[in-house]
């Protein structure tokens, strides 16, 4: 029979004792050999030896625990994740460039080789290695910016040729560029994994998306499949699939919907590629890239004891956190939510030294009532500064 401050596993899962019932349990078994009159408290030589024996016992147990655990993608951290995630075919995201959606603009048959752009701020955005202008003179590609990181640049910023090529005209972004992002935590490789199980179902839609989550680079996106024979209320097409897909290559998001697609259903958003299919036929594939929807807020507190700047600081970083993480038009509410953005400047640390007054949201258009709605293809953005504190 096993001791009792190992662990164990049962119907409901791994369990362990606490320290202080390893304690107790070494405690008791001390006693019954030296006797019950023994003094074992922690300003005893024999009782700080014991603790020591418990809290050994305690860290095995939880090393213990955090092996059992690691097998499963739900409660796995870190080296343990990244192994888990392999069997769907996936991989942690690394830190990212930022990525722009260029439109080349030039004479039929130009072949740039290794070309680059450069914004207004002097940096360089990296074209594919070959980019061939077809005949209708412009071709979107998705170019990467030289320097690592969250990079910006908003639409038409991107506007300068770097490498002077012959029947190359111009270049310029339609769209702002999708800033790249640090290496991808634990709690979304987590959800990127659910999502990934959806490759291989039984639903079209659900392996489309699949496989749009898959590619690298993606962090938001949405899919909305239209499939009467009518526009719908978001100016869809009938018969006709619409995704909306913030980050990754052109080429690449438009090969994992052409791959999952059902037959004769329609693809419709204002990106196009052209993507070959097996038998060499080009298969024209449209989608959305997001358009941003600046948020801004206004928060009142009443400062308790305790309060500093720090927090107040905290607070816009919450508040804006969750703004930036807001689906893609809105989720199932359509909405920036004024309930979630307060829930988010109420779980700061430290929030019990202030009492939030007042959290407005506004929008280009004005303040929500309370919701900021969205779009179907907007994606709420927000940064810290942005969020207007007034502490009385």
């Amino acid at each position: 029979m096993a001791s009792p401050t190992a662990p164990t596993i049962s119907a409901t899962g791994i369990s362990a004792p606490t320290y202080a019932e390893v304690l107790a349990y070494l405690q008791s078994k001390y006693r019954s050999i030296y006797g019950d009159d023994i003094y074992l408290e922690s300003d005893s030589q024999d009782g700080q030896f014991l603790g020591v024996i418990a809290l050994a016992i305690s860290d095995a147990n939880a090393a213990t625990i955090a092996a059992y655990l690691s097998f499963s993608p739900g409660t796995a951290q870190k080296a343990a994740l990244s192994s888990n995630v392999k069997i769907n075919g996936i991989s942690r995201a690394v830190p990212t460039n930022s990525q722009a959606d260029l439109t080349i603009v030039g004479q039929a048959g130009t072949v740039i080789t290794q070309g680059f752009a450069q914004d207004q701020n002097n940096n360089k955005w990296v074209l594919p290695a070959t980019v061939t202008i077809p005949p209708s003179g412009s071709i979107i590609v998705t170019a990467v910016c030289a320097t690592a990181g969250a990079i910006s640049a908003g639409p038409d910023q991107i506007n300068k040729i770097a490498t002077m090529t012959r029947g190359w005209q111009s270049v310029s972004n339609a769209f702002p560029a999708s800033e790249g992002a640090p290496v991808e935590t634990d709690s979304a490789l987590r959800q990127r994994q659910k999502t990934s199980t959806a490759l291989p179902s039984r639903t079209v839609l659900e392996g489309t998306i699949g496989a749009v989550a898959g590619v690298a680079g993606v962090t938001r996106y949405v899919a909305y499949d239209n499939d009467t024979k009518v526009t719908d209320v978001n100016g869809i097409p009938g018969n006709s699939l619409a995704m909306v897909v913030e980050g990754g290559d052109v080429s690449a998001i438009a090969s994992a919907i052409a791959g999952k697609k059902g037959p004769g259903g329609g693809t419709y958003g204002t990106t196009s590629a052209t993507v070959m299919n097996v038998y060499g036929m080009p298969i024209p594939i449209n989608f959305f890239r997001p358009t941003y929807r600046a948020i801004t807020a206004a928060a009142s507190l009443k400062a308790l004891p305790g309060y500093t700047s720090a927090i107040g600081t905290a607070l816009q970083q919450a508040v804006s956190d969750y703004v930036n993480l807001v689906a893609i038009g809105g989720g199932p509410s359509g909405t920036v939510e004024w309930a979630d953005a307060l829930t988010a400047a109420n779980s700061i640390p430290g929030s019990n030294t202030f009492k939030l007054t007042a959290l407005t949201l506004s929008g280009p258009g004005g303040p929500g009532t309370p919701d900021v709605p969205l779009a179907f293809n907007e994606a709420a953005s927000c940064t810290p500064a942005s969020i207007v504190l007034t502490v009385t």
